[in-house]
């Protein structure tokens, strides 16, 4: 399975240049079973990023837009009456798909995010009193653009809590981004050329071993002292929640099994613990007047515990 992953990951970072680390933790977070915010200007393949992701996979995958005006039922879906039936019929939404992408999730006001994020927690959807379970493979990738504020819906903290991941995509190099320029001109890649390398039930199967993935007592106690120390220190106004740990633990594992090993060590918990955290801390006032982002203040976090041997 670990030999499947690895041409995988070779063939997607064909297929989007540039973002190395991002796929790597993409594809780390939807083995953990967990769901990704993705922030980044427009135009920086964050749409072809997640499309493709599903087409490897073999899964379905459905677009969202959100919109000011978009409901929750033109996600979960709802139900109309059938004249010719001469009865009730549920139309299910595009929510029911192995991977989503909510695109611009914060241009859709709290009541529609909520009907996305309950979903996310609790694997299933209530339509008009009916609950209908979610499948088993169930990946939502909701996307922000940082740039524009006027007409937005920030997620609140407690909500962005749900989230995995956030991992930020920033331009590449100008050697990638020329090959980019390149492929797109010479039509070198089409949708119709991407084809699956794994099916649902193989993919439920490594999600099945990365589960066995031996995390060792003074690694749990390494993520325990990283997610205390972001509640006490001077820089963090709220620090972690035990779901961060959570997220860190189960992170790890996944990159663990990817880069071929069946035991996480103190260097796995330093790869994920920024994408992990970076949406679930709010800095101190001072600190943010002094020019600090969280990044910094994370890695500093990191850097100040003792790495266990």
């Amino acid at each position: 399975m670990k030999t499947v992953l690895t041409s995988f990951l070779e063939k997607y970072e064909e297929r989007i240049l540039g973002q190395g680390l991002n796929l790597r933790l993409l594809l780390s977070a939807i083995l953990a079973g967990g769901h990704v915010l993705l922030e980044g200007v427009p135009g920086t393949g964050k749409t072809q990023m997640v499309r493709t992701l599903a087409s490897f996979l073999g899964g379905n995958f459905n677009r969202i837009q959100f919109t000011p005006d978009l409901l929750p039922s033109d996600i979960t879906g709802s139900t109309i009456y059938n004249m010719k039936e001469s009865a009730f019929q549920t139309l299910k939404g595009p929510i029911f798909t192995n991977i989503l992408l909510a695109d611009e999730i914060n241009r859709t006001p709290a009541k529609t995010q909520a009907a996305l994020l309950e979903a996310m927690e609790e694997k299933q959807v209530t339509i008009q009193g009916e609950t209908y379970p979610l499948p088993e493979v169930f990946f939502v990738v909701a996307t922000q653009n940082p740039i524009e504020f006027e007409g937005t819906y920030p997620l609140p903290e407690a909500q962005q809590d749900r989230f995995l991941f956030k991992l930020q995509i920033n331009f590449p190099s100008f050697e990638e981004e020329k090959k980019v320029l390149q492929q797109v001109i010479e039509k070198r890649f089409t949708e119709n050329q991407v084809e699956s390398f794994l099916d649902m039930n193989t993919f439920q199967t490594i999600r099945q071993e990365i589960e066995r993935v031996t995390v060792g007592e003074n690694v749990l106690d390494y993520i325990m002292q990283i997610v205390r120390r972001s509640r006490e220190s001077d820089s963090i106004r709220f620090g972690a929640s035990t779901r961060a740990g959570i997220s860190i633990g189960k992170a790890a594992q996944a990159w663990a099994y990817i880069h071929g090993r069946n035991y996480v060590t103190p260097d796995d918990i330093k790869m994920v613990a920024k994408p992990a955290l970076r949406h679930r801390v709010q800095l101190s006032p001072h600190v943010e007047l002094e020019g600090a982002n969280v990044d910094q203040i994370i890695e500093e976090l990191v850097g100040s515990v003792p790495v266990p041997r």
